[in-house]
């Protein structure tokens, strides 16, 4: 019994010290080459690029900002002034007080994420946004909507989580976002697991198409692997689903343009469950169905993007 005790106690300090070799290596390759402005004591990542109205670009699950920026702003930068935030836990933003910690499994709510970007937005001199928020994201975007109906001036939403969904989620998300998955659990992948896993996951979440040359090195999926952002991601998908409950007897008071683009192919956040249904509970909702195309049309069909902000900004008077 003490040589399993020994060997088990030697495994857990092996893998906690390689996961930090490789946090170490993230951080290395992957600083926040951007700027940070502080909200009730958390750090806030963002970056400013581009002239003319302001465009929110919020990122999904496992993400940060730099998906937006391997060549998506450079259609925009030109007529509007983007604003790009890590969302709390992801990327360089901190997680909100009472959250994080091998131990704790609480999540911040869709809700709790558009209030912190919201008054880092304040402070950077945002004014009367459009908003996009692409999978994870979009829900964010909602909550954004929500909570600021009166000075949020359109939302797009791309491929976007915006309606309760049937079934479970995957059991990694269900392991990783409990107490014990996220001390035990998570420290195993930052420490082992293989490229080949990532690369892997990456083409499943771009099939049918496929992620452009160096996504998985542009993006920094070092960062994404890192212990604390891996139960961050983790406890704010699995427990997402009751807080688009709630939200979703509201979205009838969303009364500025929507504009929504998902492909018929997307089987992360599939479109007759999420984007065909809202249609149905806004008001000013106006769908685009991308033929063919899988969950990350800002990257494989980025001219349908641009063209829904740019309707949305028409729809609201910015152009």
């Amino acid at each position: 019994m003490l040589y399993f005790l020994i060997t088990v106690a030697a495994i857990a300090a092996f893998t906690q010290w390689r996961a930090g070799v490789r946090e170490a290596q993230a951080v290395i390759s992957h600083p926040p080459a951007n700027e940070i402005v502080t909200v009730d004591g958390v750090e806030v990542h963002y970056k400013v690029i581009g002239q003319g109205p302001d465009l929110v670009l919020l990122h999904g699950a496992s993400g940060n900002l730099n998906d937006f920026t391997m060549g998506f702003t450079d259609l925009l930068k030109d007529r509007y002034r983007i604003i790009l935030f890590d969302r709390p836990g992801l990327g360089w933003t901190g997680r909100l007080p009472g959250y994080g910690g091998a131990w704790n499994n609480a999540e911040e709510t869709p809700l709790e994420q558009a209030a912190l970007l919201q008054k880092a937005a304040d402070q950077i001199g945002v004014k009367d946004p459009i908003v996009l928020g692409h999978s994870f994201g979009g829900i964010v975007a909602i909550a954004w909507g929500l909570s600021r109906p009166e000075t949020t001036a359109a939302l797009v939403l791309v491929s976007a989580v915006s309606e309760p969904w049937p079934g479970e989620l995957g059991w990694t998300y269900t392991v990783n976002g409990s107490t014990l998955g996220g001390a035990m659990f998570v420290p195993l992948i930052t420490a082992l697991v293989p490229q080949s896993y990532v690369a892997a996951s990456i083409g499943s979440i771009f099939a049918p198409q496929t992620a452009p040359e160096g996504y998985a090195e542009h993006i920094g999926v070092g960062l994404t692997l890192r212990r604390e952002s891996l139960r961050a991601n983790a406890q704010q998908v699995n427990a997402l689903r009751p807080h688009v409950v709630e939200m979703q007897k509201s979205y009838g008071t969303l009364r500025m343009p929507i504009e929504a683009v998902h492909g018929d192919a997307d089987t992360t956040v599939p479109l007759a469950i999420h984007a065909k249904v809202l249609m149905g509970d806004v008001p000013n909702g106006n769908l685009t169905v991308l033929p063919g195309q899988g969950h990350m049309p800002q990257h494989t069909s980025a001219a349908d993007v641009v063209a829904a902000i740019d309707r949305a900004a028409a729809r609201a008077g910015l152009r």
